[in-house]
């Protein structure tokens, strides 16, 4: 008998299809896929692995998320990963009777790329919002990207000399860079969000002309 052996993996995928492809694999080779945070967390096994779906859905009730994770279990299909708010959900076929596919249609499994879409086009709006009011509100001072000194409030700071200095300027750095660079959030998130909203959108009209 195989001794269980756990181990991560650390993995990036916007489609859902090879994420599913790449899961299958790793049990194909032995490695049971246990649950996902960060990482991919897998342990080492000499058992079947049943096959893993994901589904992509959010909820705001408990009550409806368990509904959602006891539905597809009424139907063989076991919850492996996933919480209400965290978008995906990972599933395993454990009644090898039932239909190896959670969706019934082509629409239903394509509209988990169109929920992911929608996601990302709120948080990219959210970030744009953030960083239009960051500005108005003369939080952010774009023109002094490129003068750092400006990002230091500390009277004087540049006026000390030995330990004074080196510990005035370590202590202020944190709340500089801050204020100097946490508008740059915004924009990198907000452009990450709309290239993922714009690539779920294109996998949701690929699916569909697929039917």
């Amino acid at each position: 008998m195989i001794q269980e052996e756990k181990f991560i993996k650390i993995k990036f995928f916007l489609d859902l299809e090879k994420e599913e492809k790449w899961l299958n694999k790793m049990g194909q080779n032995g490695y049971a896929f246990e649950r996902k945070s960060l990482f991919y967390y897998f342990k080492k096994t000499n058992t079947s692995n049943g096959i893993i779906k994901i589904d992509f859905r959010r909820f705001k009730h408990n009550k409806d998320f368990t509904d959602y994770i006891s539905m597809f279990e009424d139907s063989g299909w076991k919850h492996i990963s996933g919480t209400k708010s965290s978008g995906t959900q990972y599933f395993r076929l454990i009644d090898k009777e039932k239909n190896e596919d959670i969706f019934s249609d082509v629409h239903s499994r394509a509209g988990r790329y169109k929920r992911i879409a929608d996601m990302c086009l709120f948080y990219e709006l959210l970030f744009v919002a953030l960083f239009i009011v960051s500005v108005s509100q003369g939080m952010v001072e774009i023109q002094n990207l490129f003068l750092p000194k400006e990002w230091y409030l500390t009277p004087g700071l540049w006026e000390l000399e030995g330990f004074s200095f080196v510990w005035a300027f370590l202590f202020e750095t944190p709340f500089a860079l801050y204020r100097g660079c946490s508008w740059l959030i915004c924009i990198v998130f907000a452009i990450l969000n709309g290239i993922f909203a714009i690539k779920s959108s294109l996998t949701y009209r690929k699916n569909i002309r697929e039917e």
